[in-house]
């Protein structure tokens, strides 16, 4: 099972830029730019918490379950 970060897809749906989301949740574009292309190794729930706050959505609009192999990205 593989973890998906779906950020890009929230973000687009919300209008929003990565530096926007950065500034709101109080951590660096770079680090929004990891989080949206999943190459990090895990999230403090009080980021996730804040970034879910700032896109008013849940984690599950943010992170997918998905069986291994099957991620095109």
């Amino acid at each position: 099972m593989e973890i998906v970060v779906r950020l890009d897809v929230m973000l687009a749906r919300r209008k929003m830029r990565s530096r926007e989301l950065a500034d709101l949740v109080g951590i660096t574009e770079q680090n929004i730019s990891l989080l949206k292309s999943g190459k990090v190794k895990g999230i403090r729930f009080e980021t996730l918490a804040a970034i879910c706050a700032a896109l008013d959505c849940q984690p599950g609009d943010l992170l997918e379950a998905v069986p291994d192999g099957t991620h095109a990205g």
